[in-house]
């Protein structure tokens, strides 16, 4: 008897290859990987099948959806905030647009199966927009329904992205109708800024914090495009994956919520530059804003309220912002 599989898009990513990592070692399924490039050498023993291809490709995803039992789908694959705002078109055609054909595949798997497939989707806390810094130090910690007026495309992306899951999960009554048709399970994280240990970070508007680490580590100067002040919060990368893997593992009936948020600690750009460089006394930090990216990052909130979560599916992070530097970051950074 075959085993069921997951399927991940995105793998290459930052969270796809620690997330792949993680399910391999788990076995509990067949991983199923897709990105735009090749799994690295290093990765492919973590799937059992990998694909390279686009999730512009609706047909792509129906004949990977076909070949395997797929059973959850952790749809990582996304254009990054700052690259969006370059170019909000291909934002909204890779954000949104591919999004609708890897809900569709997964669809078509629902109805296949007669049950829902579990679609789990990295939502932002560019959800957000917060009007002024005033504002934004007054509200401190958001709920979900708070402020959700994002000011950027991206942001816009994921939340118009949230609301189409949820009508596919709860309100789709044409899709419900459909012969044999079962809905998705639709289940998505608000993610804050992520901190990796194993990859450098690649064009995300929160990654002043992870750019500030690892550039000390190489003995590289640092430009921080935030001003000292600048605050969000942060997760470690063990524990975003672990979020994930939960919220997938949750029973439906125990979910108030299509989306939650998750969080951990909330820190300041001076913050980090200050513990940076007690643990990496070479570090060379200027401060040099980007007048666009310092308003994006001021307009999302100083913290999130993860109640929801803690509460229907048992979340608690593991990482405090010590305890990511000491145990996870610097020994992994020193290892290289």
């Amino acid at each position: 008897m075959n085993r069921t599989a997951v399927l991940v898009t995105g793998a290459n990513g930052e969270i796809g290859r620690s997330l792949l990592r993680t399910l391999a070692e788990q076995g509990k399924h067949d991983v199923v990987a897709m990105d735009l490039t090749p799994l690295p050498d290093g990765m492919r023993a973590f799937a059992a099948a990998s694909y390279a291809g686009n999730i512009m490709d609706a047909s792509l995803l129906d004949q990977v959806v076909a070949h395997h039992d797929v059973e959850v789908v952790f749809h990582l694959a996304a254009l990054l905030s700052t690259r969006s705002e370059r170019d909000p078109e291909l934002a909204h055609r890779v954000n949104v647009e591919g999004t609708l054909n890897v809900l569709r595949a997964a669809q078509g798997r629902s109805s296949l199966l007669g049950r829902a497939v579990r679609f789990v989707f990295p939502s932002s806390i560019a959800v957000y927009g917060l009007p002024s810094l005033e504002e934004k130090r007054a509200v401190g910690r958001v709920r979900e329904e708070q402020w959700n007026v994002p000011i950027t495309i991206y942001g816009c992306n994921k939340l118009y992205c949230e609301h189409i899951g949820r009508y596919w999960t709860f309100h789709a009554r044409q899709l419900g109708a459909l012969a044999g048709a079962a809905r998705l399970d639709f289940r998505a994280l608000r993610f804050p800024g992520l901190i990796s240990a194993d990859f450098v970070p690649a064009g995300g508007t929160s990654d002043f914090g992870p750019e500030m680490i690892h550039a000390a580590a190489r003995g590289e100067p640092y430009e921080c495009f935030v001003e000292a002040g600048a605050r969000i919060p942060f997760m470690a990368m063990p524990d975003a994956v672990r979020a994930l893997i939960a919220v997938a593992a949750a029973p439906r009936e125990a979910l108030a919520s299509c989306v939650y948020n998750v969080g951990a600690f909330s820190l300041s750009a001076g913050q980090i530059a200050a513990r940076v460089a007690q643990l990496f006394p070479a570090a060379r930090i200027r401060y040099a804003p980007d007048a666009v990216r310092a308003k994006i990052v001021a307009s999302w909130p100083e913290d999130v309220d993860d109640a929801r979560a803690r509460a229907d599916w048992g979340w608690k992070p593991s990482y405090t912002w010590d305890r990511t530097l000491e145990e996870y970051v610097v020994p992994a950074l020193s290892r290289r």
